[in-house]
């Protein structure tokens, strides 16, 4: 079996892997369903989402260690995460052959060269690094003034100036300018760090999770593909999923995969983040593709099926090899090998990245992150709407950590967990946030699947006894995830003069956070023109048959006599029937009202947990009547509503 074929079987492999994983993502009692499958090891493996995840909380998940083995095996071996182990690449990899397979040697061959552009994706690398570890940056800066006095000041002065030099040297290889145009770049915000207040200005938001390949295809295949499927299969739900903002998520998914047909690997080439930070890496790799000879044929048959652009016949482009091998299965004349010697033709070990782009993107992505909070949608103009799942830390910390990969969405048994829209602001952009009305029903009381789920922790793992406020825990109370309102404009028992007591019967918690009042209201007054039995005939009353059968209504005379009150048994137009019993006998000719009991429903903010369950069951259709706030939430004690 030759090196392609290994590597086709490898993909194959890891690609049906990550299917699986994301099929077992739910929680049931079926083989297929979660049982202890590491279904966060794609995620873990991903070197980005730990470094970028690092960077922004200052702390690194312990499942997230996994990433060491993938960058360990990448200064070795090189880039083979791309080509071999990727599920996105392989879908890239495969539609790129799709795209191409009828095209010439010639077109091939152009499609195949390499491009100025494939630097951006070194530019986001940075831009997305910098939002993440701006904050640590800032708390760097004031370790030399730790020394105190005239000391701190010096020991900085000649870091920065040190710094600082190494910018001038342009006589150097175009690996040291990248180097020190980033140490000029640091040099820079250190200074400018060193003027502002931490947590005010510089702040830290993990946002790599947008264009890392890893969370955005879980994301994608979570959310819109596996949905999708069983929308027509019916096998994996009770009820089919539904996801507010789907269309973006497809929207980039799609557009990520189609654009193989107009340049291979398209995403790879240009826009992967983490094939950026790979190719870093992999420029040190101890095994490389090369040349065993500085002259060849010249057929270049290496060239047409070039997975990286890397340009593998002339000067090869180290850092954009992915080791797809299709070079070393193609040359005639077993020039093409791969080997720890470097080509015999030459390398061009990194991009022809600019200094002053080097220093706009780390500059850009410091700078974006206070960009984004000048709304102060994590601050004092935080979204009362934006309910987090139950374990969340405090938004702040939340959106330092959350990886935006969908896995407590598609974990979540009743589908109320959904990605947070562009509403609330790019940082919080599929970010897991509550919806009530979709799905079957609130948060549970009984779950706490999304903590346990999570790859870095942004949702802690609770157990349900924290959850409850049960045990050790007692004291402290259940976790609260907002309250829930009653809009009496809209509310049946408050505005319509309807019965309905819906959601004091469903809410869950013990004792009810959802209280009654009791309120008689006058629907009908007329007179009784005839009686058989306890069957009244009314005149003057016009009646809705059968409405008044639910044991709410009753007849009662005109002063309004409680004592003297009969429950309606059933109703036409112009008759009521009368349970039987009761003190009072309406007589012929007496005038009487038909009265309705209603249960006005009220919160006791001190025992609801804002899980959601009584606005999802809310009937009032369109907007409910009974609608949870992040107010009161326990993961921030500022929002409090209670002293």
């Amino acid at each position: 079996m030759g090196i392609v074929s290994v590597r086709r079987v490898s993909q194959v492999f890891f690609f049906a892997w990550f299917l699986w994983f994301c099929l077992v993502s739910s929680l049931g009692e079926q083989y297929w369903q979660l049982r202890g499958w590491p279904v966060n090891w794609f995620l873990q493996l991903d070197p980005l989402a730990a470094l970028a995840s690092l960077l922004a909380s200052g702390s690194l998940y312990s499942g997230m260690a996994w990433a060491v083995l993938t960058i360990a095996l990448t200064a070795v071996l090189g880039r083979f995460f791309c080509s071999w182990l990727c599920p996105f690449g392989a879908m890239h990899h495969f539609l790129g052959w799709l795209a191409t397979r009828r095209l010439s040697a010639r077109q091939q061959m152009q499609k195949n060269q390499p491009h100025a552009a494939q630097a951006i994706k070194y530019y986001l690398l940075l831009g997305l690094l910098a939002a993440a570890g701006a904050q640590t940056l800032h708390r760097l800066a004031g370790l030399p003034l730790s020394l105190g006095g005239a000391a701190g000041w010096l020991s900085l002065l000649a870091l920065l100036t040190a710094l600082a030099a190494l910018t001038v040297r342009r006589l150097w290889p175009q690996p040291r300018q990248a180097l020190a145009a980033g140490l000029a770049t640091l040099a820079l915000l250190l200074g400018l760090c060193l003027w502002t207040s931490p947590g005010e200005v510089i702040g830290a938001s993990l946002q790599s999770g947008l264009l890392d390949p890893i969370p955005l295809v879980q994301r994608s295949v979570n959310l819109i593909l596996l949905p999708a499927l069983d929308a027509a299969a019916g096998k994996l739900w009770v009820a089919a999923r539904h996801y507010q903002g789907a269309w973006l998520i497809a929207l980039v998914f799609g557009a990520a995969l189609l654009l193989n047909f107009k340049v291979p690997r398209f995403y790879c080439r240009f826009i992967c983040p983490l094939g950026a930070l790979l190719g870093l890496v992999g420029h040190w790799a101890l095994w490389r593709v090369g040349r065993r000879e500085a002259q060849c044929k010249g057929c270049q048959p290496c060239a047409t099926r070039c997975e990286g652009a890397c340009d593998p016949f002339r000067h090869l482009r180290q850092s954009e090899c992915v080791l797809c091998m299709n070079c070393l299965d193609t040359c005639r004349d077993g020039q093409m090998t791969y080997q720890t010697s470097r080509s015999a033709a030459g390398e061009v070990p990194l991009p022809d990245l600019s200094r002053r782009g080097v220093i706009l993107s780390l500059v850009s992505g410091v700078v974006a992150v206070p960009a984004l909070r000048l709304g102060g949608l994590v601050g004092p103009n935080w979204s009362p709407a934006l309910i987090r799942p139950p374990g969340a830390l405090g938004e702040e910390q939340f959106v330092e950590r959350c990886l935006k990969c969908g896995q407590c969405m598609r974990v979540c048994p009743t589908n109320v967990l959904q990605p947070t829209g562009l509403e609330r602001g790019l940082e919080a952009l599929w970010t897991p946030s509550l919806n009530m009305r979709i799905g079957t029903s609130g948060c549970q009381l009984n779950c706490v699947a999304c903590g346990q789920i999570c790859p870095t922790a942004a949702i802690r793992p609770i157990t349900l006894e924290e959850k409850r406020g049960q045990g050790a825990y007692a004291n402290a109370g259940p976790l609260r995830l907002g309250t829930a309102f009653v809009d009496r404009g809209r509310c049946l028992p408050w505005a319509m003069d309807r019965p309905c007591i819906v959601c004091q019967e469903n809410c869950p918690v013990s004792p009810k956070a959802i209280v009654t009042r009791e309120q008689y209201s006058v629907l009908a007054r007329g007179k009784v023109t005839g009686r058989q039995s306890d069957t009244l005939s009314l005149a003057g009353a016009a009646l809705i048959p059968g409405r008044l059968g639910t044991g709410d209504y009753f007849l009662q005379p005109m002063s309004g006599d409680a004592a003297a009150r009969r429950r309606i048994r059933e109703n036409g137009a112009d008759n009521v029937n009368l349970l039987p019993g009761g003190a009072w006998s309406p007589a012929e000719g007496e005038a009487v009202e038909v009265v309705v009991r209603l249960q006005q429903p009220q919160i006791d903010p001190s025992r609801c947990i804002g899980c959601g369950v009584c606005e999802h069951e809310c009937p009032v259709s369109g907007q409910r009547a009974i609608r949870v706030s992040a107010e009161n939430e326990s993961r921030s004690p500022k929002r409090s509503l209670l002293l």
